[in-house]
């Protein structure tokens, strides 16, 4: 089993996210949470309620115990307990989607409520040990164990052949993927603290509500319930598998304590090296990662575009943005030559854009970069921080848009940056040398004698022998320069390509570290 698809499957738990019933109150049967007098009804607002009363009352991390022949499996056991096709929800309805489940265990010990939701009235999915089968049967335990999360299947590939896209599995944890692509990155509910030294507060996804679809209907409705000792949240996630598979995205927090380093629609992934950065790295392959930069579209109508890096001390980057427009962790070298790996298929990973919905406000997009000594571990985040941080007692709501696909999900005029590369100076052990390619819409309408030109800035340390030269292989332009750090313990690099009339690229930015 290749290392990346280990790790994939093996997302985090969440340090104290664990589950009881309590959300089963709010389909109709009583619990001394609270939640007695719910009845089967369910609306858009259910959730909301449950998580509004939730959040009124002190966080209890419920038990995770479960059964000794599942309480310590490893992965591969975890793996050998296979949901049966035949049992999946919904199949053989004749409907676009159908779905399964995963057992506990492993690092996913909670039980995770679920329940279908057909003509306004919610009850639970029932378990039981015949759902799945098991490759050692001593696995098999006939206690009522509920579930760990679930994966949602459509003929997303080829027609009439049902095939997942999308898994909700371990924290607030959830991917999904266009049309033939493969897992890469995760988006998570909700982030607090993420590369706080103090350690990061991870909420769960503690219950689900699956609309059941009417026949022909393209999309499909989940609902989930949000806890963690800082905050509850109901969220609704309108779902379509596609080239590009698009959630819309309806969110209301309510947080119990006040949080000063919240991520709303937080992006993880990893990022292990490249042509820009791979000094510590022996690898046969010219990359591996699942995203190769974070691009963003801001209220003010700049396009950016950072080169992620896997540093050897982890770095905090912030863009103040008002009103963004977008942010997303992209992949977008897509030949197989780009990676040359036949297990990972980095080539085919999709990119992840986020399109706020309504006014976001003042924020930031923040991200994080973890060193890593291997492509087994996330170690890349991205998300929105609002500017003010969230108060206990009051409700938030935040409106968005995911597009899992090949690229970003609108087309620009700009060119855009094709590759960033950096090596060391011949006969200067002190400085790096650069070379920043640019392709796209300016190259096929503009002047063959068009002055192209750049003026590298650097926070610290100095840039010289800047060059701009055509290069025909890529139908682009490419610069180079060496940048020279001198003292400097970190420098942030930024150039645009421009022609005399201004730029024609979207800003290309850059965080160097020794």
């Amino acid at each position: 089993m290749s290392a990346n698809v280990q790790r994939r499957d093996v997302i985090k738990a969440g340090a104290g996210a664990t589950l009881v019933s309590l959300v089963g109150g709010a389909i109709g049967r009583a619990h001394a949470e609270g939640l007695a007098n719910a009845t089967g009804a369910f609306d858009d607002n259910t959730v909301a309620q449950i998580a509004r009363r939730l959040g009124n009352g002190a966080y209890k991390a419920p038990d995770q115990t479960l059964p000794k022949a599942l309480s310590n499996l490893n992965f591969d056991q975890f793996r050998s307990i296979a949901y049966r096709a035949d049992r999946a929800l919904w199949a053989g309805d004749n409907l676009g989607f159908d779905v399964e489940f995963y057992p506990r265990g492993f690092l996913y010990k909670p039980r995770i409520e679920i329940y279908e939701v057909q003509n306004g009235q919610a009850a639970a999915v029932p378990y039981s040990p015949d759902l799945f089968t098991y490759a050692d049967p001593s696995l098999r335990v006939d206690d009522n164990l509920g579930f760990a999360g679930l994966r949602l299947r459509a003929p997303i590939n080829t027609p009439g052949v049902m095939e997942e896209f999308c898994v909700f599995l371990g924290a607030s944890y959830f991917r999904a993927v266009g049309k033939d692509q493969i897992y890469g990155l995760s988006a998570r509910g909700f982030a607090d603290g993420t590369g706080d030294p103090k350690g990061e507060e991870f909420a769960l996804f503690r219950a689900f509500w699956l609309e059941k679809p009417e026949p022909g209907v393209q999309s499909v409705v989940i609902h989930a319930l949000l806890d963690s000792p800082s905050l509850t949240g109901a969220f609704r996630f309108t779902i379509r598998p596609g080239e590009s598979t698009v959630f819309d995205v309806q969110s209301t927090l309510f947080p119990r304590t006040k949080i000063e380093q919240s991520g709303i629609a937080p992006l993880t992934g990893m990022f292990y090296f490249d042509g820009n950065d791979r000094n510590h790295i022996d690898d046969w392959r010219p990359a591996a990662h699942d995203s190769e930069a974070l691009q963003m579209w801001t209220g003010a109508d700049q396009q950016l575009y950072r080169p992620l890096r896997n540093p050897l001390d982890l770095q905090f980057s912030t863009f103040s943005d008002t009103s963004p427009r977008g942010f997303g962790l992209m992949q977008r070298r897509r030949s197989f030559h780009d990676y040359e790996d036949l297990a990972l298929h980095y080539e085919k990973r999709p990119s992840l854009w986020i399109e706020p919905i309504g006014d976001w406000g003042s924020g930031w997009v923040d991200l994080v970069e973890i060193p890593t000594p291997n492509e087994v571990n996330d170690n890349i985040v991205a998300f929105w921080r609002p500017k003010e941080p969230l108060l206990a007692g009051k409700e938030y709501s935040f409106t968005y848009r995911m597009y899992w696909g090949w690229d970003a999900p609108f087309p620009t005029p700009l060119a855009r940056i094709g590759a960033t590369r950096v090596g060391a100076v011949v006969d200067d052990k002190t400085a790096r040398f650069f070379a920043i390619d640019f392709v796209g819409a300016p190259f096929e309408h503009l002047p063959k004698d068009t002055h192209f030109h750049v003026s590298p800035q650097a926070s610290a340390g100095t840039i010289r022998n800047v060059v701009v030269e055509s290069n025909p292989e890529i139908n682009g332009w490419r610069t180079t320069f060496e940048f020279v750090p001198g003292d400097a313990k970190v420098a942030d690099l930024s150039c645009a390509l421009e022609t005399d009339a201004g730029p024609v690229s979207e800003q290309w930015l850059y965080r160097w570290t020794p």
